[in-house]
């Protein structure tokens, strides 16, 4: 089990993933929450049974899985939808976070959840990151990753926490602005501080 956990965020197009993909090379257990919420939604799993029961297999595709784009449609067209949804999956999403932590083998893990800041998930773990770029950068990055037009990826950062509110939660900041080689420098960096963090924790706890 990984004694100290840092939660990582960003807001769309930070480039948290590639953030993630260099701490993962050290040898960091990462455990990313959007892998989970799609892991809780698997065909034949409580969730995705209880969301057919409320909207019909039409929010199934072909294969029987969920079809996200469907249900995002759905949620964005109604606030107690929404809420109900988080209802449902929050729990689930947690549990199976938390028991990914149990199982994590190194020094430390990282806890990647894109709204770390929303849900206030940052009061449960050891430290907080933040990848940071400007808006500018986010909106250019997610529409030529996501080949789809500007309004769209507005709407998504509106929704998301603005980049000042996921700063003020910030204990590091990770510029991802610059080339690959300060950003590969900045996560060693880190890397040997959440290190030393961590031993210092878990020798408080061999001390108890």
């Amino acid at each position: 089990m990984s004694d100290y956990v840092v939660g990582i965020s960003g807001g769309i197009g930070s480039g948290k993933t590639t953030v993630t993909d260099l701490f993962a090379k050290l040898g960091v257990d990462i455990i990313d929450a959007d892998v989970i919420a799609r892991e809780v939604v698997e065909p034949g799993t409580p969730a995705l049974k209880a969301i057919v029961a409320k909207f019909g297999v039409s929010v199934l595709d072909e294969s029987g899985k969920l079809n996200r784009a469907k249900l995002r449609t759905l949620v964005f067209a109604d606030i107690e939808i929404k809420n109900w949804l988080n209802q449902l999956l929050h729990p689930a999403i947690r549990e199976l976070m938390m028991m990914q932590i149990q199982q994590a083998k190194s020094k430390y893990c990282l806890l990647s959840v894109p709204l770390l800041v929303e849900n206030k998930s940052y009061e449960w773990v050891d430290r907080v990151a933040i990848v940071d770029v400007d808006e500018q950068t986010q909106l250019q990055r997610t529409v030529l990753r996501d080949k789809t037009n500007e309004q769209q990826i507005r709407a998504i950062m509106s929704a998301q926490a603005t980049r000042q509110q996921r700063l003020a939660v910030a204990e590091d900041v990770i510029d991802n602005t610059g080339n690959r080689e300060d950003l590969i420098e900045t996560v060693s960096q880190l890397h040997q501080q959440y290190l030393k963090l961590a031993n210092q924790k878990n020798g408080e706890l061999n001390t108890d």
